[in-house]
């Protein structure tokens, strides 16, 4: 049930994401205005909205409608993107795919265009895991990609990214999401569900998120 629910209260676009404006607004008016990097570090820690806003600014480049800041959520782009099918838009586990051989997979791969987005998206979560061969590997694709290809990393330790990537991403720093903001979104999740909760209950719950969603 608990991963139910958690795929149920997923953002699905920007003004969703709880407790991250300063990342959010940023990324919505460089869609706005076109000013799109092709390579963003995403860092903080778990739990604070990360792999959500990949997927999201995944959605905001692809929409039938984008690149916008706010993806309509039914076109064939939104959909498979939110049901993690999209052919275009890759999320790579970097705990388990941290090594030469699937950086250099991943460099091939990067330069076939995409199946039917606008853009061809490569997610790659635990990123602080991708070994510095891996990354040198890499570097040339990062450095000078095609024009169709953004890359995402996501971390909790944006440190053990090789300085020569990381120069060359925008990065956004996640932080943990204040108390009072993440009692208010529990309100509104209990509320939706049609659950009532002591009062007394909720600063518990939000105390073992610590700043966590």
């Amino acid at each position: 049930m608990s991963g139910a629910l958690y795929n149920r209260y997923r953002p699905a676009t920007f003004s969703q994401v709880v407790g991250q404006e300063h990342v959010t607004g940023a990324l919505m008016q460089a869609l706005r205005t076109g000013r799109l990097h092709h390579a963003y570090l995403f860092s903080g820690p778990r739990g604070c909205g990360k792999t959500s806003s990949a997927r999201i600014l995944a959605a905001s480049l692809n929409c039938v409608n984008g690149p916008t800041p706010e993806p309509c959520g039914v076109c064939e782009q939104c959909v498979s993107i939110r049901g993690g099918v999209s052919m275009d838009v890759t999320e790579i586990d970097a705990a388990s795919h941290g090594l030469v051989d699937d950086a250099r997979d991943l460099r091939e791969r990067a330069f076939f265009a995409p199946a039917s987005a606008r853009f061809k998206v490569f997610v790659v979560d635990e990123a602080h895991m991708v070994t510095a061969a891996a990354f040198n590997a890499l570097l040339k694709v990062v450095e000078e990609p095609p024009s169709y290809l953004k890359f995402v990393f996501a971390t909790t330790e944006p440190d053990k990214v090789i300085a020569t990537i990381r120069s060359r991403t925008h990065h956004y720093a996640f932080r943990l999401v204040p108390p009072g903001v993440l009692r208010d979104h529990l309100t509104s999740v209990c509320a939706q569900e049609g659950v009532d909760v002591d009062p007394a209950v909720l600063p518990l719950v939000v105390r073992a998120g610590a700043g966590s969603v």
